[in-house]
Protein backbone atom coordinates (compact mmCIF):
# COMPACT_ATOMS: atom_id res chain seq x y z
CA UNK A 1 0.00 0.00 0.00
CA UNK A 2 1.42 3.35 -1.09
CA UNK A 3 0.20 6.41 0.83
CA UNK A 4 0.34 9.94 -0.53
CA UNK A 5 -1.52 13.12 0.36
CA UNK A 6 -2.72 13.54 -3.24
CA UNK A 7 -4.10 10.02 -3.34
CA UNK A 8 -5.73 10.35 0.08
CA UNK A 9 -7.33 13.72 -0.75
CA UNK A 10 -8.75 12.47 -4.03
CA UNK A 11 -10.09 9.37 -2.29
CA UNK A 12 -11.92 11.55 0.26
CA UNK A 13 -13.41 13.75 -2.47
CA UNK A 14 -14.48 10.71 -4.49
CA UNK A 15 -16.03 9.24 -1.35
CA UNK A 16 -18.09 12.39 -0.72
CA UNK A 17 -19.28 12.36 -4.33
CA UNK A 18 -20.14 8.67 -4.04
CA UNK A 19 -21.95 9.38 -0.77
CA UNK A 20 -24.22 11.84 -2.55
CA UNK A 21 -25.23 9.09 -4.95
CA UNK A 22 -25.81 6.70 -2.03
CA UNK A 23 -28.29 9.25 -0.63
CA UNK A 24 -30.52 8.65 -3.65
CA UNK A 25 -29.96 4.89 -3.40
CA UNK A 26 -30.87 4.62 0.29
CA UNK A 27 -33.64 7.19 0.76
CA UNK A 28 -36.24 4.74 -0.57
CA UNK A 29 -35.19 2.07 1.93
CA UNK A 30 -35.26 4.63 4.75
CA UNK A 31 -38.88 5.32 3.81
CA UNK A 32 -39.98 1.73 3.19
CA UNK A 33 -37.95 -0.12 5.83
CA UNK A 34 -37.46 2.60 8.42
CA UNK A 35 -40.79 4.43 8.32
CA UNK A 36 -43.18 1.75 7.05
CA UNK A 37 -41.55 -1.44 8.42
CA UNK A 38 -41.64 -2.98 4.93
CA UNK A 39 -38.54 -5.04 4.17
CA UNK A 40 -38.44 -4.29 0.46
CA UNK A 41 -35.56 -6.56 -0.51
CA UNK A 42 -36.43 -5.83 -4.16
CA UNK A 43 -35.32 -2.19 -3.83
CA UNK A 44 -31.99 -2.80 -5.65
CA UNK A 45 -33.89 -4.45 -8.53
CA UNK A 46 -35.94 -1.28 -8.97
CA UNK A 47 -32.65 0.64 -9.03
CA UNK A 48 -31.50 -1.56 -11.92
CA UNK A 49 -34.83 -1.02 -13.66
CA UNK A 50 -34.27 2.73 -13.38
CA UNK A 51 -30.83 2.37 -14.90
CA UNK A 52 -32.11 0.42 -17.89
CA UNK A 53 -35.00 2.84 -18.38
CA UNK A 54 -32.46 5.65 -18.55
CA UNK A 55 -30.40 3.56 -20.99
CA UNK A 56 -33.41 3.02 -23.27
CA UNK A 57 -34.41 6.69 -23.20
CA UNK A 58 -30.84 7.77 -23.86
CA UNK A 59 -29.97 5.37 -26.69
CA UNK A 60 -33.33 5.30 -28.49
CA UNK A 61 -34.72 8.79 -27.84
CA UNK A 62 -31.57 10.78 -27.13
CA UNK A 63 -32.88 11.97 -23.74
CA UNK A 64 -30.44 12.91 -20.98
CA UNK A 65 -30.31 10.22 -18.24
CA UNK A 66 -31.23 12.68 -15.46
CA UNK A 67 -34.26 13.92 -17.40
CA UNK A 68 -35.17 10.33 -18.24
CA UNK A 69 -35.19 9.32 -14.58
CA UNK A 70 -37.40 12.27 -13.64
CA UNK A 71 -39.87 11.31 -16.38
CA UNK A 72 -39.85 7.64 -15.35
CA UNK A 73 -40.30 8.51 -11.66
CA UNK A 74 -43.93 9.49 -12.28
CA UNK A 75 -45.19 6.07 -13.50
CA UNK A 76 -42.83 4.42 -10.98
CA UNK A 77 -44.65 6.26 -8.18
CA UNK A 78 -47.98 4.92 -9.46
CA UNK A 79 -46.56 1.38 -9.72
CA UNK A 80 -45.25 1.66 -6.16
CA UNK A 81 -48.69 2.61 -4.89
CA UNK A 82 -50.28 -0.35 -6.68
CA UNK A 83 -47.59 -2.68 -5.38
CA UNK A 84 -48.19 -1.59 -1.78
CA UNK A 85 -51.95 -1.97 -2.22
CA UNK A 86 -51.43 -5.59 -3.31
CA UNK A 87 -48.92 -6.16 -0.49
CA UNK A 88 -51.37 -4.79 2.06
CA UNK A 89 -54.32 -6.87 0.88
CA UNK A 90 -52.30 -10.08 0.48
CA UNK A 91 -50.06 -9.92 3.55
CA UNK A 92 -50.19 -6.90 5.86
CA UNK A 93 -53.95 -6.94 6.37
CA UNK A 94 -53.75 -10.56 7.48
CA UNK A 95 -50.69 -10.01 9.66
CA UNK A 96 -48.49 -12.23 7.49
CA UNK A 97 -46.03 -9.61 6.27
CA UNK A 98 -43.02 -10.88 8.24
CA UNK A 99 -42.13 -14.03 6.31
CA UNK A 100 -44.59 -14.15 3.41
CA UNK A 101 -44.06 -10.47 2.67
CA UNK A 102 -40.30 -10.94 2.58
CA UNK A 103 -40.73 -13.87 0.18
CA UNK A 104 -43.02 -11.69 -1.94
CA UNK A 105 -40.33 -9.04 -2.39
CA UNK A 106 -37.73 -11.72 -3.12
CA UNK A 107 -40.02 -12.85 -5.91
CA UNK A 108 -40.36 -9.29 -7.21
CA UNK A 109 -36.57 -8.96 -7.19
CA UNK A 110 -36.07 -12.04 -9.37
CA UNK A 111 -38.96 -11.19 -11.69
CA UNK A 112 -37.47 -7.76 -12.39
CA UNK A 113 -33.97 -9.17 -12.82
CA UNK A 114 -35.09 -11.92 -15.22
CA UNK A 115 -37.26 -9.42 -17.10
CA UNK A 116 -34.26 -7.13 -17.58
CA UNK A 117 -32.08 -10.04 -18.74
CA UNK A 118 -34.69 -11.17 -21.28
CA UNK A 119 -35.14 -7.59 -22.54
CA UNK A 120 -31.59 -6.22 -22.51
CA UNK A 121 -29.38 -9.30 -22.19
CA UNK A 122 -26.50 -9.79 -19.77
CA UNK A 123 -24.06 -7.38 -21.38
CA UNK A 124 -23.05 -4.17 -19.64
CA UNK A 125 -24.92 -1.10 -20.89
CA UNK A 126 -23.93 2.54 -20.65
CA UNK A 127 -25.28 5.98 -21.53
CA UNK A 128 -23.81 9.00 -23.23
CA UNK A 129 -23.96 12.57 -21.93
CA UNK A 130 -21.77 15.65 -22.21
CA UNK A 131 -20.88 15.54 -18.50
CA UNK A 132 -19.79 11.89 -18.29
CA UNK A 133 -16.23 12.34 -19.60
CA UNK A 134 -14.96 15.76 -18.37
CA UNK A 135 -13.28 16.38 -15.03
CA UNK A 136 -12.90 19.53 -12.94
CA UNK A 137 -9.35 19.99 -11.63
CA UNK A 138 -8.73 22.07 -8.51
CA UNK A 139 -5.02 21.85 -7.76
CA UNK A 140 -4.28 18.15 -7.35
CA UNK A 141 -7.97 17.36 -6.70
CA UNK A 142 -9.89 15.85 -9.63
CA UNK A 143 -13.72 16.00 -9.58
CA UNK A 144 -15.34 13.91 -12.34
CA UNK A 145 -18.63 15.30 -13.61
CA UNK A 146 -19.99 11.75 -13.79
CA UNK A 147 -19.80 11.68 -9.96
CA UNK A 148 -20.64 15.34 -9.36
CA UNK A 149 -23.97 15.19 -11.20
CA UNK A 150 -25.23 12.19 -9.16
CA UNK A 151 -24.10 13.99 -5.98
CA UNK A 152 -26.16 17.08 -6.89
CA UNK A 153 -29.22 15.09 -7.95
CA UNK A 154 -28.96 12.68 -5.01
CA UNK A 155 -28.83 15.49 -2.45
CA UNK A 156 -31.66 17.29 -4.28
CA UNK A 157 -33.81 14.15 -4.11
CA UNK A 158 -33.31 13.56 -0.40
CA UNK A 159 -33.62 17.30 0.31
CA UNK A 160 -36.90 17.41 -1.60
CA UNK A 161 -38.20 14.40 0.36
CA UNK A 162 -37.24 16.09 3.64
CA UNK A 163 -39.10 19.29 2.68
CA UNK A 164 -42.11 17.24 1.56
CA UNK A 165 -42.24 15.34 4.85
CA UNK A 166 -41.85 18.43 7.02
CA UNK A 167 -43.96 20.98 5.13
CA UNK A 168 -46.94 19.12 3.63
CA UNK A 169 -49.95 17.51 5.29
CA UNK A 170 -49.41 14.11 3.67
CA UNK A 171 -45.71 14.30 4.52
CA UNK A 172 -46.47 14.89 8.19
CA UNK A 173 -48.97 12.02 8.02
CA UNK A 174 -46.17 9.75 6.74
CA UNK A 175 -44.02 10.74 9.73
CA UNK A 176 -47.01 10.10 11.99
CA UNK A 177 -47.72 6.65 10.58
CA UNK A 178 -44.07 5.71 11.12
CA UNK A 179 -44.44 6.55 14.81
CA UNK A 180 -47.99 5.52 15.73
CA UNK A 181 -50.49 4.31 13.07
CA UNK A 182 -53.24 3.95 15.67
CA UNK A 183 -52.93 7.59 16.75
CA UNK A 184 -53.15 8.65 13.11
CA UNK A 185 -56.33 6.62 12.71
CA UNK A 186 -57.82 8.18 15.84
CA UNK A 187 -57.44 11.68 14.38
CA UNK A 188 -59.14 10.70 11.14
CA UNK A 189 -56.17 9.65 9.02
CA UNK A 190 -56.01 6.52 6.88
CA UNK A 191 -52.70 4.72 7.55
CA UNK A 192 -53.13 2.48 4.50
CA UNK A 193 -53.50 5.43 2.11
CA UNK A 194 -50.59 7.24 3.75
CA UNK A 195 -48.32 4.18 3.51
CA UNK A 196 -49.40 3.72 -0.09
CA UNK A 197 -48.17 7.23 -0.95
CA UNK A 198 -44.94 6.71 0.99
CA UNK A 199 -44.17 3.41 -0.71
CA UNK A 200 -44.83 5.01 -4.09
CA UNK A 201 -42.22 7.64 -3.22
CA UNK A 202 -39.71 4.96 -2.25
CA UNK A 203 -40.06 3.21 -5.62
CA UNK A 204 -39.82 6.52 -7.50
CA UNK A 205 -36.55 7.37 -5.73
CA UNK A 206 -35.17 3.92 -6.62
CA UNK A 207 -35.81 4.62 -10.30
CA UNK A 208 -33.98 7.95 -10.01
CA UNK A 209 -31.05 6.24 -8.27
CA UNK A 210 -30.80 3.74 -11.13
CA UNK A 211 -30.42 6.51 -13.68
CA UNK A 212 -27.68 8.07 -11.55
CA UNK A 213 -25.90 4.71 -11.30
CA UNK A 214 -25.65 4.25 -15.06
CA UNK A 215 -24.12 7.73 -15.27
CA UNK A 216 -21.39 6.59 -12.87
CA UNK A 217 -20.69 3.19 -14.43
CA UNK A 218 -22.01 0.66 -16.97
CA UNK A 219 -24.62 -1.69 -15.54
CA UNK A 220 -26.01 -5.18 -16.08
CA UNK A 221 -29.18 -6.71 -14.57
CA UNK A 222 -27.61 -8.63 -11.67
CA UNK A 223 -25.56 -5.65 -10.45
CA UNK A 224 -28.38 -4.68 -8.09
CA UNK A 225 -27.44 -7.49 -5.71
CA UNK A 226 -24.30 -5.54 -4.80
CA UNK A 227 -26.48 -2.81 -3.31
CA UNK A 228 -28.59 -4.96 -0.97
CA UNK A 229 -26.07 -4.73 1.84
CA UNK A 230 -25.32 -1.07 1.16
CA UNK A 231 -28.91 0.22 1.35
CA UNK A 232 -29.76 -1.61 4.56
CA UNK A 233 -26.41 -0.67 6.13
CA UNK A 234 -27.09 3.00 5.42
CA UNK A 235 -30.64 2.78 6.78
CA UNK A 236 -29.52 1.11 10.01
CA UNK A 237 -26.39 3.23 10.48
CA UNK A 238 -28.30 6.47 9.87
CA UNK A 239 -31.08 5.69 12.33
CA UNK A 240 -33.88 3.99 10.36
CA UNK A 241 -36.38 6.85 10.11
CA UNK A 242 -33.87 9.69 9.99
CA UNK A 243 -33.25 11.27 6.59
CA UNK A 244 -30.41 13.46 7.94
CA UNK A 245 -28.99 10.21 9.31
CA UNK A 246 -29.27 8.72 5.82
CA UNK A 247 -27.16 11.58 4.44
CA UNK A 248 -24.47 11.16 7.12
CA UNK A 249 -24.43 7.36 6.79
CA UNK A 250 -24.22 7.62 2.99
CA UNK A 251 -21.22 9.90 3.27
CA UNK A 252 -19.56 7.57 5.79
CA UNK A 253 -20.09 4.58 3.52
CA UNK A 254 -18.96 6.46 0.41
CA UNK A 255 -15.75 7.73 2.00
CA UNK A 256 -14.96 4.37 3.62
CA UNK A 257 -15.50 2.51 0.35
CA UNK A 258 -13.42 5.01 -1.59
CA UNK A 259 -10.51 4.78 0.85
CA UNK A 260 -10.75 0.99 0.86
CA UNK A 261 -10.74 0.82 -2.94
CA UNK A 262 -7.86 3.27 -3.24
CA UNK A 263 -5.50 1.70 -0.71
CA UNK A 264 -6.57 -1.95 -0.53
CA UNK A 265 -8.21 -2.66 -3.90
CA UNK A 266 -11.79 -2.79 -5.20
CA UNK A 267 -12.31 -6.42 -4.17
CA UNK A 268 -12.53 -5.30 -0.52
CA UNK A 269 -15.12 -2.58 -1.13
CA UNK A 270 -18.27 -4.80 -1.04
CA UNK A 271 -17.33 -6.01 2.44
CA UNK A 272 -17.30 -2.45 3.80
CA UNK A 273 -21.09 -2.08 3.86
CA UNK A 274 -21.60 -5.34 5.76
CA UNK A 275 -18.77 -4.45 8.12
CA UNK A 276 -20.36 -1.09 8.92
CA UNK A 277 -23.72 -2.80 9.37
CA UNK A 278 -22.30 -5.27 11.89
CA UNK A 279 -20.47 -2.52 13.77
CA UNK A 280 -23.61 -0.36 13.87
CA UNK A 281 -25.73 -3.24 15.18
CA UNK A 282 -23.14 -4.09 17.83
CA UNK A 283 -22.21 -0.59 19.01
CA UNK A 284 -25.26 1.59 18.34
CA UNK A 285 -28.26 -0.46 17.15
CA UNK A 286 -30.46 2.67 17.03
CA UNK A 287 -28.14 4.30 14.52
CA UNK A 288 -26.34 7.64 14.52
CA UNK A 289 -29.52 9.70 14.88
CA UNK A 290 -31.50 7.08 16.82
CA UNK A 291 -34.97 5.92 15.90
Amino acid sequence: MIFSLDLFSNAIVSGILLGGFYCAVAVGITIAFGMLDIVNIAHPAFIMAGGFIAYYFNTHLGIDPVLACLIAAVPAYAIGRLLYRFYYLAFEKRGEESLQGLAFFFGILFIIEVGLILTFGVDYRFVEAAYIGPTISIGFIAIPWRLLVPLIVGLAVIGGIMVFLSKTFIGKAILAVSQDPLALRLVGGNPVKVKEVAFGLSIATAIVAGALLIIIQPIEPSLGRDFIGRVFAIAVLGGMTSLPGTIVASMILGITESLTTTFFGPSWAPAVAFGLLLVALAVKPAGIFGR
